[in-house]
């Protein structure tokens, strides 16, 4: 498998700089980004596999932005982070596909927890694709052996 590249989307451009160093450090690849138009964009080119992303955004906010991720690229996993913390965002974003919904500040333990948490279930969810892939492909050679016989 691949390495894991993780995606912070977020206005605060001191949050991105001080938490892709510290993910730097560790050896994973971090791409950052401040709005959601550039996040949605960079999923493909980059092959993100889990983003950390602010509702409160300019542009399309972290909602909008969760949706079309998780549409385009379902087995990408979002953490929602925000300093406006409501009932209705935290169901909301839940409901839209998000892993997790994180109130900030957070310390920089909780979002390397989460971060493995996330990595975690993505190479679950790979894995389990790939098993299902692999009993469904016929064995070459059994079913042209078979086809030609009758």
């Amino acid at each position: 498998m691949e390495a894991m590249k993780i995606m912070l989307v977020d206005d605060e451009e001191r949050l991105l700089q001080t938490t892709k160093k510290l993910f730097n450090k560790m050896g994973i690849e971090v791409i950052t980004t401040t709005n959601g138009e550039e996040a949605v964009d960079l999923i493909n080119k980059e092959n993100i596999h889990v983003v950390f992303m602010d509702i409160k955004m300019p542009g399309i906010d972290g909602m909008e932005t969760l949706r079309k991720i998780k549409k385009e690229n379902p087995l990408v996993e979002v953490i929602i982070l925000t300093g406006h913390a409501t009932m209705e965002s935290a169901v909301e974003g839940l409901k839209l596909g998000a892993m997790d919904y994180l109130i900030k500040p957070l310390s920089m333990k909780n979002f390397l927890e989460k971060a493995e948490d996330a990595f975690e279930k993505v190479k679950r969810q790979k894995q389990k694709i790939l098993k299902a892939c692999r009993t469904e492909l016929p064995v070459a050679g059994r079913d042209t052996e078979n086809t030609e016989r009758r």
